[in-house]
């Protein structure tokens, strides 16, 4: 490998295992280390704490999230047996991109020092070095081998990379300041006028098999192919010049070029230019990473979903043809037409990417590609086509969330890498979405053409733990056995009896049936969960209505289930219920102002139920209701062995959950009803169930 060059995703296979190791132990540290030099173009430590946009958090998460990335994977995969720092490994796990552009909700948490977040990264460099170094290691390594964790970290904090560089784009000027290691590109020129180029028919075939020698995300496997229809491409990408002409055409204020969703999004953030453009008396300037420099005509725009179809839409009306971004086939089809090959292993990408030449974008007619020109790299390519699954998805078990909650229609994939994706972000076959309000180092290319085929739906379930829960929550009774997410509802609702039933509040939601039930006599229900994929799950169905998985039956064999809201006497619910990503350990202030909250199957599987149990009473209203139930499976996998608050001997004499609940619950609660027990059963297969027995109790918070 050429040493300046910064090191390519490795192949996983090979015939010297230590020279791997080698190999990969410098991919890390190399991956770490050029992590770390990002942060050092903040100007301050202020600068890691004051938020780039209001809908992220401040940069200090960033600088910690891609190390507690590592601990918690590892910890998860059984590499590692203890954690470093449960409280930043749980500060730094979730909330990584905004759910909405409208949401302003404040996070709440007290953040570390940027020295104490430092240091904690040289722990877990040092954990992670040293499980590299020792770590027994056969070739090849593919998706379930010991060492998929470690490079999973790896590819994380590069993607990582490229989005915090975005943020600190992002950041006030007063609070970056120039880094040799950040040099942006210094050409510019006249702009080349764009020009179509008929691209022949074909036909693509994508996604990856699992022996592929390179490491991949989950949506990059399984199996699609399509038949594409000739049309005709942009040679460039879309400059800054180019794009003017919409800017000055009053394309920002003509509500005819936005859709529904890009015409809410202009008008709720005012958008009157691209956001990096800068007014500058009668011209622009444009704000790079680190500083803001002279219009560069000749470089591509860099713009969101929206305004880059807004800008189709212009062209489209302007021009008479069937102007429009491509579909992902069609990029894929691109690429094929224009003999685009991978990164080389040693030697400079022959595009803007890898950050091979430069960190910033350069200009659009300076890397070739057949008769195009940048079909990957400078900046991304968004298209038409939200994310969907090919034939044969499956999520890893190691990291359930990273692609199905973007499986709602609302996240768009962009292709061909920018200035700054490295490792499995600059491989063709790599698949990353966002929402299309998402601001990106991204821009587009227009193509000719009919309307491409709509991709396969993508609203179903078939992974096998979410389907359970589904069929848990929403399924058939199974021995006779209530459904247990509606009983809890029913007793928490009859605990009411006369008092306000305004808000409520299902914590741990799952996938969300308590939460429609209590909807039935609340004038509103928010349901939080720790996992996006459980909430992403109840969000669908709460605005669709309709809800499809499979179920296994015996091994490979399973069948189909379609729940509908309406059909469980849900439907005048819908529009009463909110889901949101939460721990319940450390929620956001704005959580609170509850006549109800319950609590189901949560308490045995928090890291600090105390946490959770001494601090529930500041989101209750006086004389409001905690309805609490769980199997008290205690289990030092979930909650460390010092935060049980139950289900151990003290002094020789025996602790109960209950005991643990009154200690904990009895300054501000006082017990009503329980403990009951309250039975509930889980279908794993048409032959196998758990039957389990969980104890309730309901407390009336004190005045």
């Amino acid at each position: 490998m050429n040493a300046k060059l910064f090191p390519r995703t490795p192949r996983l296979d090979g015939a010297d295992a230590e020279a791997k190791r080698g190999e990969i132990r410098a991919y890390f540290h190399a991956t770490f280390d050029r992590y770390e030099q990002l942060f050092e173009a903040l100007a301050s430590d202020e600068a890691y704490f004051r938020k780039p946009i209001p809908l992220r958090h401040p940069l200090i998460f960033y600088f910690g999230h891609t190390a507690t990335f590592f601990i918690n994977k590892l910890v998860l995969a059984g590499l590692l047996s203890e954690r470093i720092n449960p409280r930043f490994e749980s500060m730094f796990a979730i909330g990584v991109d905004e759910m909405s552009w409208d949401d302003l909700g404040e996070a709440h948490y007290d953040w570390p020092t940027v020295a104490e977040v430092r240091a904690y990264r040289g722990q877990v460099r040092a954990a992670v070095d040293d499980l590299i170094a020792n770590l027994p290691l056969t070739l090849p390594i593919t998706w379930d081998h010991l060492w998929w964790p470690i490079l999973m970290g790896i590819e994380h904090e590069r993607i990582h990379l490229e989005t915090s560089s975005v943020l600190i784009r992002q950041q006030s000027l007063a609070y970056v300041r120039p880094h040799p290691a950040w040099a942006p590109c210094s050409d510019t020129g006249p702009a080349p006028a764009n020009e179509l180029v008929a691209v022949p028919a074909g036909k693509v075939s994508l996604g990856k098999a699992r022996d592929d020698l390179y490491y991949g995300w989950d949506n990059e496997y399984g199996h699609h192919e399509a038949d594409i229809p000739a049309f005709l491409a942009a040679r460039h990408l879309v400059s800054n010049a180019e794009f003017l002409g919409f800017v000055e055409d009053g394309g920002y204020a003509d509500d005819a070029w936005w859709p529904e969703e890009g015409l809410a999004w202009r008008n709720f953030t005012e958008a009157r230019h691209p956001t990096f453009w800068l007014p500058d008396g009668n011209g622009w300037r444009l704000r790079l990473m680190l500083e803001e420099v002279a219009m560069p005509w000749d470089w591509p725009v860099e713009v969101n979903f929206h305004e880059a179809k807004a800008f189709c839409n212009w062209k489209a009306a302007r021009s008479g043809a069937k102007v429009r971004l491509p579909s992902e086939d069609e990029w894929h089809h691109l690429a094929a037409f224009a003999g685009v090959a991978e990164v080389p292993e040693d030697g400079a990408a022959a595009a803007n990417l890898h950050l091979d030449h430069g960190a910033s974008a350069c200009p659009v007619n300076r890397f070739a590609h057949g008769p195009l020109f940048d079909v990957v790299g400078n900046v991304w390519q968004w298209t038409e086509t939200p994310i969907y699954p090919f034939d044969g998805f499956q999520v890893h078990p190691l990291y359930d969330d990273f692609t199905t909650p973007t499986f709602d229609e609302r996240h768009n994939l962009f292709k061909g890498g920018s200035w700054i994706s490295c490792g499995n972000e600059s491989r063709l076959a790599a698949r990353y979405a966002f929402r299309r309000h998402f601001f990106q180092h991204a821009g587009f290319r227009y193509v000719v053409g009919n309307p491409p085929p709509a991709p396969p739906p993508s609203h179903y379930e078939s992974d096998k733990f979410l389907s359970e829960y589904a069929e848990f929550h929403y399924g058939d009774s199974y021995f006779g056995v209530p459904n247990f997410s509606q009983a809890l509802a029913e007793l928490a609702i009859q605990a009411m009896g006369e008092r306000p039933k305004r808000l409520a509040l299902d914590l741990g939601c799952a996938v969300g049936r308590a939460s429609f039930e209590l909807a039935r006599a609340f004038d509103a229900v928010e349901g939080i969960d720790f996992s996006a994929r459980f909430i992403g799950l109840g969000a669908e169905f709460a605005q669709r209505g309709v809800l499809r998985y499979t179920l296994v039956d015996e091994g490979e064999l399973v069948s189909y289930r379609e729940r509908r809201l309406a059909d469980l006497g849900l439907e005048a619910t819908r529009d009463r219920v909110s889901f949101f990503q939460g721990d319940a350990c450390n929620l956001k202030p704005r959580f609170t102002g509850y006549d109800l909250i319950l609590a189901a199957n949560l308490i045995d599987r928090l890291y600090s139920p105390t946490k959770f149990l001494d601090g529930v009473h500041e989101r209750v209203n006086p004389g409001g209701v905690l309805l609490i139930a769980s199997p008290y499976t205690w289990l030092v996998e979930h909650t460390p062995r010092e935060e049980w608050i139950g289900g151990y001997k003290r002094d020789g004499e025996n602790v109960t959950t209950l005991d643990g609940l009154k200690t904990h619950l009895g300054a501000h609660f006082k017990l009503v009803q329980g403990p009951l027990e309250v039975p509930f059963v889980i279908r794993e297969t048409r032959h196998k169930f758990q039957h389990t027995l969980s104890a309730v109790t309901i407390w009336e918070r004190l005045p």
